[in-house]
């Protein structure tokens, strides 16, 4: 069993507090998280687990794929498909050919190598609770607060709308924005309704979406929240091995072959926007105050290169007032308490389940699929280079000790792209055989018994909201740096070309960003223009741009079946040693 979550920050989690902080509190105050602790002192906690690329869509593509986004070429949201030379199984679809059944429940990663009937999620002998639930969540009348696009049955687009939803079944609904016109009274007075009854707080300090809800009280009550309403599908599915169910919606459905191991992917949406924890939770954060990180906004955004000044523009939370600061910290943590909650409720079938088969469990749990500054760096999102947005936690537990040791924290570097050999060794699968060689990670079982090196850095890079940007991250240094020279998906004439511009263009037009966490632990110097650092900020440049650029990168145009390019100029440069001179270091 994998679960994941959306958007968690690692310091939600008191293990992971107690390892790096030595106090149960997050460096911003109170957090709760007894069944992941729980879980933590029955495996291993990995406390630097990074991420591959800080946004939904590419570091879910990453770890469902076992290869970095510049391997797979899955940088955005892109619908990417199985239909080029380049594409490989994803984790579903390998352990179905090991034998196992499978089943998703949660969060669509439908964006993920699906095209066509057949591929992807669609395939035969795997569940997949998420489409179902996609399409049916309106209509049943589950849910918090959605912002979500309107459509006509004919699926023209009529604008932005939310829906509020209500225990007893009813439900209010307003647009945000209309395509036709302006917003009617009607709009705007629901809106505000819903708002000051739901004490709705929106990211009005954006210039990006302004409309985000960061903090609010579920309409639902906890049992009954979207993710709730998972774990019950989840349960469900589980009680019912080898039997057809209904699904609360009345869909007929099969429960697991109890003949064979089965893989259960539990997705949660929370805590991402919309963060609305349920009330019975929220009131015991509302009492607790919080340190806003501290943030100078002249002395940092003036070192940041234009690339990230542009997303700190975009994602602004330090305009907003103290007070509301305070309400998107607690509704935040709390959101995360009611994941841990639910999360409980899941690991308990699952265990019940595999005693019942008689089979031995392994679950891993990613603390989110990337992480969330709350105020760090100035501003409340993801999609940035540094560590509150790229660093993570995972927890590896088993029933079996010997595979997995207990009580153990592991302080070395593991990635993202590690889960997918992880879980196909778990099943059986010989991952140094050539079958397996596009796999960009380490098993976990591996890193855990000692039998790899470890790494000198971790890599990651993504296309979204700033344009095109890497990073490479060692324990003492951060490094990011443009990729390309366009900020738009790559299109089918820029595909290939120019691919050496990040190493050869004008340092200045490469928006460098460099951090020393010897002398500055939060990532708020930029000294990669810093005469003391400049050099070493070259070392950095050349090495993670030879990796990305010229060491197996792929760039597809997604909308044709087969169009891609394999860029191989500086092949073997990802030997995850860094090597840098004694003489380039201050």
């Amino acid at each position: 069993m994998w679960i994941v979550t959306d958007d968690q920050r690692p310091d939600s989690l008191q293990a992971y507090n107690r390892a790096v902080f030595g106090t149960d509190d997050s460096p911003l105050g109170y957090v709760e998280s007894p069944v992941a602790d729980a879980l933590a002192a029955e495996g291993t906690l990995f406390i630097n687990a990074f991420n591959n690329s800080p946004a939904c869509g590419p570091s879910r593509g990453s770890f469902h794929s076992g290869r970095y986004p510049f391997r797979n070429g899955h940088y955005a949201f892109e619908q990417t498909h199985q239909e080029p030379d380049f594409t490989r199984p994803v984790i579903m679809q390998t352990l179905r050919d090991l034998g196992y059944t499978s089943a998703s429940f949660g969060k669509s990663d439908s964006y993920i190598y699906r095209w066509g009937p057949g591929q992807g999620f669609h395939d035969p002998g795997h569940w997949d609770h998420r489409i179902h639930f996609k399409n049916q969540l309106q209509k049943v009348g589950y849910g918090d607060l959605f912002g979500n696009t309107a459509y006509t049955k004919n699926w023209t687009k009529l604008g932005q709308a939310e829906w509020a939803h209500y225990p007893d079944g009813s439900v209010k609904e307003y647009f945000l924005s209309r395509v036709d016109g302006p917003i009617t009274e009607d709009d705007k007075r629901i809106r505000a309704e819903v708002e000051e009854e739901f004490d709705i707080l929106r990211s009005y300090t954006r210039g990006g979406n302004k409309n985000l809800i960061i903090g609010g009280v579920n309409p639902m009550p906890a049992d009954k929240t979207v993710d709730a309403r998972v774990v019950d599908e989840f349960e469900s599915h589980l009680a019912n091995a080898d039997q057809g169910y209904k699904t609360v919606w009345g869909l007929d459905v099969q429960g697991p072959d109890s003949s064979k191991p089965v893989l259960m992917h539990l997705g949660f949406h929370l805590p991402h926007t919309p963060v609305l924890p349920p009330k019975s939770i929220r009131e015991r954060f509302q009492q607790e105050t919080y340190k806003v990180p501290e943030f100078d906004k002249e002395a940092e955004v003036s070192k940041l290169p234009p690339q990230l000044d542009r997303l700190f523009k975009a994602m602004n939370f330090d305009d907003m007032t103290d007070d509301e600061k305070q309400q998107a910290i607690q509704d935040y943590y709390a959101f995360c308490a009611h994941g841990d909650a639910l999360m409980g409720r899941a690991i308990e079938s699952f265990k019940e389940y595999s005693a019942k088969q008689d089979r031995d469990w392994l679950i891993i749990f990613l603390v989110g699929d990337h992480s969330w500054h709350l105020g760090e760096q100035g501003i409340e999102a993801k999609f940035g280079p540094w560590h509150h947005s790229v660093g993570n936690a995972i927890i590896m537990a088993s029933s079996d000790k010997s595979l997995v040791p207990a009580g153990k924290v592991y302080n070395g570097l593991v990635e993202y792209v590690d889960l997918a050999p992880t879980l196909i060794q778990t099943a059986g699968g010989d991952i140094a055989s050539e079958q397996f060689d596009y796999l960009d990670g380490y098993s976990l079982l591996d890193v855990v018994h000692e039998r790899k090196p470890k790494r000198d850095y971790i890599l990651g890079e993504m296309n979204l909201v700033i344009g095109p940007r890497a990073y490479l991250h060692s324990e003492r240094f951060r490094f990011s740096m443009r990729t390309r020279p366009f900020d738009n998906w790559v299109n089918e004439k820029q595909l290939g070309k120019n691919l050496q511009w990040a190493l050869k263009a004008p340092v200045e037009k490469v928006d460098l960003a460099l951090y020393d966490l010897k002398y500055d632990p939060m990532e708020r110097n930029n000294v990669a223009a810093d005469p003391e650092y400049v050099e070493l900020a070259a070392f950095f440049r050349d090495k993670l741009g030879r990796i990305v650029l010229g060491d197996g990168r792929i760039e597809c145009d997604w909308s044709k079946p087969n169009t891609y390019h394999i860029s191989n100029f500086a092949e073997g440069a990802d030997d995850k040693k860094l090597d840098i001179p004694a003489e380039l270091i201050p």
